[in-house]
């Protein structure tokens, strides 16, 4: 019960109407959700398999770097185009093939990257990172 006295000062009472709504808003949003996040998914995740032996010492990665002129270094050493494809090919002879991590330069065309893929794809390697180390 509110009491009112005839002075004509600010109301001190507050308005809980808008407080209310927006309670109300919250608990239908809730009411709605709720049940769509109560639904469980199944994931079918991959088990490990005990019998696979990972190499004793992994290969360490070789460093293809390019710059923007389009000149290769294997390693920082600069290579020519038909030694980088036989670099290539010795690396595609080997069973265990060691990953080719390429870093290019911002400015390279990417003719040059796009060469060195297509190469690296016809000798079959898979291994193939990009990293920005180097520049």
């Amino acid at each position: 019960m509110a009491f009112t006295t005839n002075s004509s000062g600010p109301m001190a009472d507050i308005n809980v109407t808008p407080l209310v709504d927006v309670m109300l808003v919250l608990l239908i949003i809730f009411m709605i959700t709720a049940p769509v996040l109560a639904h469980r998914i199944k994931v079918d995740l991959p088990q490990p398999n005990p019998n696979v032996i990972n190499p004793p010492n992994p290969l360490d990665p070789i460093h293809l770097k390019i710059d923007q002129s389009g000149a290769f270094y294997w390693n920082g050493t600069p290579v020519d185009e038909p030694g980088l494809k036989a670099q290539l090919a010795v690396i595609a002879q080997q069973t265990n093939q060691p990953e080719i991590q390429i870093a290019a330069d911002d400015a390279t065309a990417y003719q040059y990257v796009a060469q060195v893929l297509a190469d690296a794809k016809s000798y079959n390697l898979t291994k193939i990172g990009f990293t920005d180390q180097g520049y």
